[in-house]
């Protein structure tokens, strides 16, 4: 009785899977038969860079201003940081002082822009 079971399963996977992998190839084959009109056209890799009045390159102006700019944000969460290990130290077992509540959020938001200018 088992046996019949679980054959049973597996075929009826079997079969699912065949049904979901010709839907899928099947899918495939239109997109490739459509008109280059109707086909979705992905914008070019990569836009002309401008050049700022001295001559530099404004990306790589905006990537080092913004990694100038994390690079401060992260010695000041360094330093929040230690802030907050020192409060919890002198503070006790059981006891949390309202302080260091406030330290932890300033400590997410510095760090959650951080990675923003470390994403973009």
């Amino acid at each position: 009785m088992a046996y019949d079971n679980s054959q049973m399963r597996r075929t009826r996977r079997f079969a699912v899977w065949s049904l979901l992998g010709s839907a899928w190839m099947a899918a495939r084959g239109q997109e490739s038969q459509l008109p280059d009109d109707r086909r979705l056209s992905l914008p070019p890799l990569s836009e002309e860079d401008k050049k700022l009045p001295n001559g530099k390159s404004q990306k790589n102006e905006m990537a080092k201003v913004q990694h100038e700019q994390a690079l401060k944000d992260a010695d000041e969460l360094i330093s929040v940081a230690q802030q907050l290990r020192d409060e919890l130290q002198r503070a006790g077992d059981y006891v949390v002082p309202v302080s260091s509540v406030k330290k932890t959020e300033q400590i997410e938001k510095l760090a959650k822009r951080i990675r923003g200018k470390l994403q973009s």
